[in-house]
């Protein structure tokens, strides 16, 4: 195979306040210490109240581990000492938008501007896999095979059942927010890579936007590295989980290219249907089923897991990240972040559910570190 599949990953937290478990602003000295000792690793979000780190360009997903271990640690530590806890949860349960700050800068502010509420809503914190692919051509050959999998990425990582103090019903409920924004939700289907930059560069020679970085969907080819960008997952409390979820993206794109090497590939399935099992994803996570198109059945999402390891296994094994990928059995039996947000909620005191689940988010956030 040409490629290496590498693996990067990007994570959003949210910053709380230890007494009061709501959303607090990042504060200078933070961020100056956090730049300190992380570097280009580390930026401040949208929000001023969100921090984003990525990691650096991993081989295997043990290294991804390592590394965003010392990210999620040192965010931690520093953070302590303004007596600051992050969390990495998709949604805070209670804090309204409404009431938290941007951060001034002048990209935020173009920003803010040019999309008003629809950008200030934007209280939600995603986890973007990279996964190297040397090829542009490749890369968009790709897409659209591995969109077929988004949703079950997506419900795998759900974490955002609360919004505003609320059960919104929804396992993530980060979708539904960020599907307001322009140029966003599943990929078109593009026969070529001069295809995708014409359609893309047709808004950037308009003014519409700077680059194709302001397309937003929930994957695309990065504009900045030679990589597939699976932006559908939802930031995950525990570091086990994200690394799974991230190795499990790496394995997809290996089988993938393994196929097309047999002179394979996997069936191109029109955005509507994808669209639906991406709604039953949102909706229930892990809970429900979802639709295998090969075989026109609802299958529940264990068993449905348990397929896609059966094909990613060669792969993950030669990746070295079998066992990081199983670690996600539990979850697919019904066990999401959503899930175990809810139980916390459901068992806490009256009118007490929301700061359960934030202290319970802390307790997740150091769990495997």
């Amino acid at each position: 195979m040409q490629s290496k599949f590498t693996i990067g990953i990007e994570e959003e937290y949210l910053l709380v306040d230890k007494d009061s478990l709501a959303l607090a602003d990042v504060p200078e000295a933070l961020m100056d210490a956090c730049r300190e000792a992380l570097q280009d690793q580390v930026s401040p979000e949208f929000l001023a109240c969100q921090i984003e780190i990525g990691t650096k360009p991993c081989e295997t997903a043990a290294e991804a581990r390592d590394d965003l271990c010392h990210l999620r640690s040192t965010i931690a530590r520093l953070s302590a000492a303004h007596n600051l806890a992050p969390i990495a949860a998709a949604c805070h349960p209670f804090s309204d938008w409404k009431t938290q700050e941007t951060t001034d800068k002048q990209r935020y502010s173009q920003l803010e501007s040019e999309l008003e509420d629809v950008a200030r809503r934007m209280l939600i914190c995603g986890m973007h896999v990279h996964v190297g692919i040397d090829s542009d051509d490749l890369r968009l050959d790709l897409m659209p095979q591995l969109s077929y999998f988004l949703p079950h990425l997506l419900a795998l990582s759900a974490s955002s059942p609360f919004w505003k103090g609320e059960d919104t019903g929804l396992a993530s409920y980060r979708m539904a927010v960020m599907d307001n924004m322009p140029r966003t939700g599943l990929p078109p289907q593009f026969d070529s890579w001069a295809e995708y930059e014409r359609t893309t560069g047709t808004l950037v020679d308009l003014g519409i936007i700077a680059d194709a970085s302001k397309v937003w969907w929930d994957l695309r080819p990065s504009v900045h590295y030679p990589t597939l960008e699976a932006r559908i997952c939802d930031v995950q409390p525990r570091l086990d989980h994200a690394i799974a979820l991230a190795a499990l993206t790496q394995a997809l794109c290996r089988m993938l290219l393994r196929l097309r090497d047999g002179n394979l590939s996997w069936r191109k399935y029109d955005r509507f249907l994808i669209s639906e099992n991406r709604w039953r994803a949102q909706r229930y996570g892990t809970r429900n089923t979802l639709i295998d198109f090969g075989d026109r059945q609802m299958k529940g999402f264990d068993t449905l897991f348990e397929e896609i390891l059966g094909l990613v296994a060669e792969d993950a094994e030669a990746l070295g990240c079998l066992d990081e990928i199983c670690t996600l059995r539990d979850v697919a039996k019904g066990d999401t972040s959503a899930d175990r947000q809810r139980k916390i909620w459901d068992s806490a005191p009256e009118g007490k559910g929301g700061e359960a689940v934030v202290r319970h988010l802390m307790e997740e956030y150091h769990a495997d570190l």
